[in-house]
């Protein structure tokens, strides 16, 4: 707070991230359950996820939002998979990178849909 409690610019409120990207990452990867979102350190943590159609593999996604600014940059996302062993065990398997590549790009293209729609509301 600046001198007589007024409110000076460059004083955080509230969400410390683009709430476009951050609203956008949830809604992407609202299908997977959530383990944890914090909205001030920029983080999304999903837990395990097993599609019905991919029985014995699943994967879970950390995001996270590095910026104010709707930026490529300014988004992290790291998919982690695995698959269940003949033994019953789930092991670690690779992620094609195009499947990370592709699930920024929604998240950057849901993104940019809700700053226009915003726009236009205006």
């Amino acid at each position: 707070m600046g001198l007589f409690g007024k409110k000076k610019d460059n004083d955080a409120v509230g969400i410390t991230v683009n709430a476009y990207l951050w609203r956008a990452a949830l809604d992407t990867v609202s299908f997977m359950p959530m383990a944890s979102a914090d909205p001030f350190g920029g983080t999304i943590l999903t837990d395990w996820y097993e599609a019905p159609e991919t029985k014995g593999e699943r994967i879970k996604a950390n995001i996270l939002i590095l910026s104010r600014e709707l930026r490529t940059d300014a988004l992290k996302v790291s998919l982690f998979r695995q698959i269940r062993a003949k033994n019953g065990q789930w092991q670690d398997a690779g992620v094609d990178p195009k499947t990370v590549t592709a699930l920024e790009e929604s998240i950057l293209t849901r993104a940019r849909e809700m700053r226009v729609a915003a726009k236009e509301a205006e």
